[in-house]
């Protein structure tokens, strides 16, 4: 178990795509720990020189880490962020990992007007937000939620659309699906748990910092 020693402060990484992008961006700041990997076997990976602890972790457990205290600071995409619906700061977008969620049919199945899919089955790793975006258009869909390949929904007649994330579209256009609406953009977020930020505000305010210099320098 993670002390309490404030001492410290505890990072958490998601593993996959945005893990080494995270890495390196932290690297240019000195935020590092020896063997510090996404494959390492070691749950807790500390550089005890600079009192920082790194936790890598399931990318859908990073906001919960640092919602609940057990890292101070995590990152994570907005995608993510906003589906889990966690009570944190997000302090910074690190521009990284972009990618946009949208709604996607079978070309062969497109319909005139999106809400001529009222209460259809739309499969997704996202139903909170899917709910949200289409309540707010007044819209009653069932949700299939999939951890899976999303795509497959459509294909074999789960479902009648899908709401996902799309970087480049080459999964879509390969399946013979086609995106219809694009729904809100995404990047990796720098979030931090609320009490953490009022006990550590020094040392954090100086990372987020040493970090947006680092953003706006890469942006010049």
């Amino acid at each position: 178990m993670i002390s309490n020693d404030n001492d410290y402060l505890t990072i958490a990484l998601p593993k996959g795509k945005l893990f080494s992008l995270s890495a390196n961006l932290l690297v240019h700041v000195g935020y590092t720990a020896k063997d510090l990997s996404d494959k390492s076997r070691k749950l807790i990976i500390t550089n005890e020189e600079k009192k920082i602890r790194f936790i890598v972790s399931k990318t859908s457990d990073v906001p919960t880490y640092v919602e609940y205290g057990a890292a101070d600071i995590g990152i994570i995409g907005k995608d993510v962020l906003l589906e889990a619906n966690k009570d944190v700061y997000e302090m910074l977008d690190l521009g990284f990992g972009k990618c946009h969620l949208m709604m996607a049919v079978p070309k062969t199945e497109k319909r005139e007007k999106l809400t001529d899919y009222d209460h259809t089955r739309v499969a997704t790793k996202y139903p909170r937000i899917a709910e949200q975006f289409f309540g707010q258009r007044g819209m009653q869909m069932e949700y299939i939620k999939l951890n899976g390949s999303i795509e497959l929904g459509p294909i074999v007649g789960l479902s009648e659309s899908i709401v996902d994330i799309v970087e480049t579209g080459t999964t879509l256009r390969e399946n013979d699906l086609e995106e219809i609406v694009h729904i809100v953009d995404a990047s990796a977020r720098l979030i931090v748990n609320r009490v953490s930020f009022k006990l550590k505000f020094d040392r954090i305010h100086e990372l987020v910092e040493e970090l947006r210099r680092v953003l706006n320098c890469g942006e010049e």
